[in-house]
């Protein structure tokens, strides 16, 4: 996983013994708050290599577990982190590694303080693909049939808990277009909720009081009027509404665009397209 060039979250004041240190917001630039701030700590990156020795048998290559050790290594070496040290964040809220199940295989999301980190696509009888790595290798194609409904469904599981933005309504709109094939919202339908609640959430003063990705997308299968096998055209498509209505023009780790990407990558069983 390449970091790129380091940078610093505005507004943070650092000690001298964390001057220079890899921070998270250095090795996953989606990551955001004050979780961006902090040095990535040797405990945590055993952690995340746990997590995924238990999901997939192994560390993945140049996944989060990988990216962590190498940055929790330099900032040992640094003396910004002890050797036993773990970040607030991590030791609050956890590392964690969620799985949706798609015919055929895996979606695996993986998260540090409840920010994803990585997306990975897992077939049934082999390992990962990284969201932005390697081929899938090769999968049964009467296997695999993963519908819009069902990549929809595993954004509710990967990121239910984050409350639902314009870009989200934008991307759960194209997909509900596509699976249905209409131009105009299905009345009741999902993008009409997600529009709402994405409407009411830029209101809300409590991050309790938002609607979620999870309440939005739970059972979206039954309730499309109609469905299909995600195709790359579908997923291009949705990911170009996502990422149009999102400041930063990037899409929502474990979000409707990285789900469909993911689920067209299952079907097609083609190398990275991004």
């Amino acid at each position: 996983m390449s970091q790129g060039q380091p940078r610093r979250p505005s507004g943070h004041q650092v000690t001298s013994g964390e001057q220079g240190a890899v921070r998270y917001g250095d090795v996953f630039p989606a990551v955001s708050g004050g979780l961006a701030e902090k040095p990535v700590a040797p405990q945590d990156a055993a952690t995340m290599q746990s997590a995924e020795n238990l999901v997939f048998g192994h560390t993945l290559r140049g996944g989060p577990a990988a990216a962590m050790q190498s940055a929790a290594t330099a900032n040992e070496r640094m003396g910004a982190v002890g050797h036993d040290q773990a970040t607030d964040a991590t030791a609050v809220q956890g590392v964690t590694v969620s799985e949706t199940c798609v015919p055929g295989g895996r979606i695996v999301t993986e998260f540090v303080a409840g920010q994803a980190v990585g997306q990975y696509l897992a077939r049934d009888d082999d390992g990962a693909t990284a969201g932005g790595g390697a081929s899938a290798g090769a999968v049964d194609k009467d296997m695999t049939n993963v519908t819009i409904g069902e990549a929809l469904e595993a954004t509710a599981l990967a990121a239910g808990d984050a409350p639902v933005e314009r870009s989200d309504a934008a991307a759960i709109q194209a997909a509900e277009a596509r699976a249905t094939g209409l131009d105009a919202n299905v009345p009741g339908g999902l993008a009409a909720q997600a529009q709402s609640a994405a409407a009411a959430n830029a209101w809300a003063w409590r991050d309790e009081d938002k609607a979620t990705l999870g309440d939005v997308l739970a059972n979206a299968t039954a309730r499309l009027v109609a469905d299909k096998p995600v195709e790359r055209a579908d997923a291009l498509g949705v990911a170009g509404a996502e990422n149009r209505n999102r400041d930063d023009g990037t899409a929502r780790p474990g979000g409707v665009g990285a789900s469909m990407a993911a689920a067209a990558r299952l079907n097609r069983d083609e190398a990275v397209w991004e």
